[in-house]
């Protein structure tokens, strides 16, 4: 079998999928697959609006079918599915029926083994009760945590079964090769397809990499590792790390003092001190190491606990910025040198160093706990703190969030508006 490129269309609004399909489409894409967020959003009549749109093409209803296959099936197949998708998890039973309503209509059952512990041994299994295909499938929120790498299961899964091997969830052109050269035959490409501004490019580039078998660099849909994790959170902006943690971790009452552009962005240094007392602050610079945001809680004090000179010590030292719940002075030289400060007040007067508190200690600043090591990224809309255990997932979330932005800014573009883009009045809560 020929490697086919099969665009996932996992959106909420059908209108959308027509126009992103028929750009995937024109770009190359050899199957279109009716999305699980879109069947369950629009109903078994988005699967036929997309086969009425591409008779020609194979189109694969991602029903992710777990109990009652034959009925799920035949509801599918009728709107027009040559493909349905049955969990592998699902009792065999269950997979056996499918497979047999879907032969009375001429489709096929491509097994979805997705959280399946032995992979090998059931696609052996499905393929014993009949599945026309089975699918390694990295589901979005495994993505989320980075480094996912397929092809050694790909090729024991190729080595077990004669089925041919569908690989979903993360591919890039950066990656497809590889994936091809494991030995998979159908490449789904969801987000590095769909969330691009440019649909058709990106499905294109996609199918070159395919045609020539050679990872071509991409921009789109890269997981991040705990290594990247600078260059991820400098990507975004703080609304798109406010969306990816559900709002969590927003500091209030503190302002960016330096200029429009001004960003920042690293692992939390913590200092607690008390009014005006800018002993500990200071002593920080000489603990932090390279790209650390010193975070001071003084309390939310109006005396000054940071100036021009501990902002040149710290700049000088690699520090990436100061966020203090309290006051800093000196404002005007310290946006002249450049170094990023963001503080509750400013005030022209400062208190004695007495050496009170601490460094490294679980804070309190701008109503959030930080603890030395969490992220901190600043910038024009605000502060936001994230906690280091769950760094590589939000970095990704927030990623992602970016990512699909950039093409519903496309529509806009385009001369649609934002509401009729989100179909918001349609897909108000009903009460």
């Amino acid at each position: 079998m020929k490697p086919v490129l099969q665009v996932a269309l996992d959106l909420m609004h059908l209108k959308r999928a027509l126009e992103i399909s028929k750009e995937a489409v024109n770009g190359g894409a050899d199957w279109i697959e009716v999305g699980t967020p879109l069947i369950k959003s629009e109903g078994a009549e988005a699967i036929r609006a997309i086969k009425k749109a591409y008779p020609g093409y194979t189109v694969v209803a991602d029903m992710k079918t777990m109990d009652v296959g034959g009925f799920e099936v035949e509801i599918a197949a009728k709107a027009g599915a040559d493909v349905i998708t049955v969990m592998g998890l699902a009792d065999d039973s269950t997979i056996s029926e499918s497979v047999a309503v879907a032969k009375r209509y001429g489709s096929k059952i491509m097994v979805d083994l997705m959280n399946v512990e032995d992979k090998v041994s059931r696609a052996k299994r499905c393929e014993a009760l009949g599945a026309g295909y089975v699918c390694l499938h990295t589901g979005i929120d495994e993505q989320m945590k980075g480094n996912v790498r397929v092809e050694d299961l790909v090729r024991q899964v190729v080595d077990a079964v004669k089925l041919p091997v569908a690989v979903a969830g993360g591919i890039t052109s950066e990656s497809v090769a590889d994936v091809l050269r494991a030995g998979a035959t159908i490449i789904i490409v969801g987000g590095g397809i769909i969330k691009t501004d440019d649909v058709t490019e990106a499905a294109r580039k996609m199918k070159m990499a395919m045609e020539e078998q050679r990872n071509i660099s991409a921009s789109f849909e890269k997981k991040y590792s705990q290594d990247e994790l600078f260059e991820a959170f400098s990507k975004v902006s703080t609304p798109n790390i406010a969306d990816a943690q559900h709002k969590r971790g927003v500091m209030t009452g503190l302002v960016m003092r330096n200029p429009h552009g001004t960003k920042m962005c690293g692992r939390a240094l913590t200092v607690q001190t008390s009014k005006g007392d800018w002993a500990k602050p200071v002593e920080a610079i000489d603990h932090a190491q390279k790209g650390d945001v010193i975070v001071i809680d003084a309390g939310g004090s109006d005396v000054a606990v940071w100036g021009e000179l501990a902002s040149w010590s710290a700049k000088v030292a690699g520090v990436a910025g100061v966020v203090i719940d309290g006051a800093g002075r000196d404002i005007d030289s310290i946006i002249d040198m450049g170094f990023p400060i963001f503080t509750r007040h400013v005030s022209p007067h400062a208190g004695e160093p007495k050496g009170y508190g601490g460094i490294g200690q679980e804070i309190n600043c701008g109503g959030q706990h930080v603890r030395t090591g969490d992220w901190i990224i600043g910038d024009e809309n605000g502060l936001i703190v994230v906690p280091q255990e769950s760094a590589v997932e939000v970095a990704n979330r927030a990623v992602d969030v970016m990512e699909r932005e950039n093409r519903i800014r496309e529509e806009i573009k385009r001369g649609r508006t934002l509401s009729s883009v989100q179909e918001l009045e349609k897909w108000e809560q009903v009460r």
